[in-house]
């Protein structure tokens, strides 16, 4: 540090990532890089330092934003920062509408909700903190840097999740529109939830379906079935088949958020909803994959001229693909009922209200 440096009025900004699992890996990506943003659009005089980390309890769900801002007001306080913000994936309401995020200049605290921002959370984060820091900095009338010259409404031109600003000064709720809003929201929590550790999590259900297909490739039986059944009838097999996995995995391994006096039933809703899509994608891409998988196997297996003796026609590659159709939706029930098998860990990690436990946080249904 230089001599210049060291004269220089120093201003702590702090970031809680609450819960400290994908927040935290958001707020880690922000911090080694919001110094340098805040001298280039709040004051180029000031020697910025960003300090990240979490609270030793889960966030209060029955206490709303406020409850929430308190805590972070505490956590500020106890820390010496002179501002924080808060990165949360839970999903926020007020006024019926989704919560983007909230300034509260007589805590000096500000909170984003994620999920609300969509799925481009990184860049979104990036062009609101910012703001929201010079904002709480002027509300709190501090010397060190000039007041804000813009006003709140700015943001939420900068931020395209924004649609409007309610409140008063000081305390700013910026809000998301009606129906885009929850849109938008949906996705920020499937994105949150992060889809692609739940088909990791799958990956035993996958290898059972494997074997489940393999086999029932080898039965004339299913091959009738296919060259049978219409594309109609193929598809409601495809999908009864898919919702008896997603359906299976919430009740086998208690996925499903219970309303209770630490979970309004709004956010039990949310939560279950942002489950049910998590699973739905991540079952889909597996899907696919055995899918392509059975449609490989099915062409190396069996000859055309096997399969157009089976079934008295001439056959073409749509067949093989028929077959496969067939074959992995049925494969996909037997994988349903094997996916028991699964680490208890990974499947709940895709319960959008469950994380795991790093040093001391715990499962808020639990306790």
């Amino acid at each position: 540090m230089t001599h210049s440096e060291r004269h220089r009025p120093e201003i702590v900004v702090g970031l809680v990532a609450t819960p400290p699992d994908y927040p935290a890996r958001v707020a880690a990506r922000l911090t080694a890089e919001l110094a340098g943003r805040l001298a280039e659009r709040v004051e180029a005089n000031v020697r910025w330092t960003v300090r990240e980390g979490w609270g030793e309890v889960a966030p209060r769900r029955d206490g709303g934003v406020e409850a929430l801002l308190d805590d972070v007001a505490e956590r500020r306080a106890g820390d010496r920062w002179d501002v924080a913000i808060c990165l949360t994936d839970l999903p926020l309401h007020t006024g019926g509408l989704p919560l983007v995020a909230q300034t509260s200049g007589r805590r000096r605290v500000a909170l984003v909700s994620l999920p609300a921002l969509g799925l481009q959370q990184l860049r979104a984060v990036r062009a609101a903190v910012p703001d929201m820091v010079s904002r709480l900095l002027t509300d709190a009338s501090d010397q060190r840097v000039p007041p804000a010259g813009w006003a709140p409404a700015e943001m939420a031109r900068r931020v395209t999740a924004i649609h409007q600003v309610v409140g008063k000064a000081g305390e700013l709720g910026y809000v998301a529109s009606p129906l885009i809003g929850r849109v938008r929201l949906l996705a920020g929590m499937v994105r949150a939830n992060r889809p692609g550790r739940a088909l990791l999590g799958l990956s035993k259900l996958l290898v059972g379906a494997f074997g489940t297909a393999a086999f029932a490739l080898t039965t004339d039986t299913i091959w009738q079935m296919g060259d049978a059944l219409g594309g109609l009838r193929l598809a409601v097999i495809m999908a009864l088949g898919l919702t008896a996995l997603v359906a299976w995995l919430i009740v086998a391994h208690g996925l499903w958020e219970k309303p209770g006096h630490r979970t309004p039933p709004e956010l039990a809703r949310l939560f279950n909803l942002g489950t049910i899509l998590t699973l739905t994608l991540a079952t889909a891409v597996s899907y696919l994959v055995l899918f392509t998988g059975t449609v490989l196997v099915g062409a190396l297996l069996i000859d055309t001229s096997v399969l157009g003796q089976t079934l008295q026609r001439p056959v073409d590659f749509t067949d093989y693909l028929t077959l496969a159709w067939i074959t992995s939706s049925l494969a996909t029930v037997g994988g349903a009922i094997g996916s028991g098998l699964e680490n208890e860990e990974t499947v709940r990690a895709a319960a959008y209200g469950y994380h795991p436990e790093p040093g001391g946080w715990r499962d808020e249904r639990d306790g």
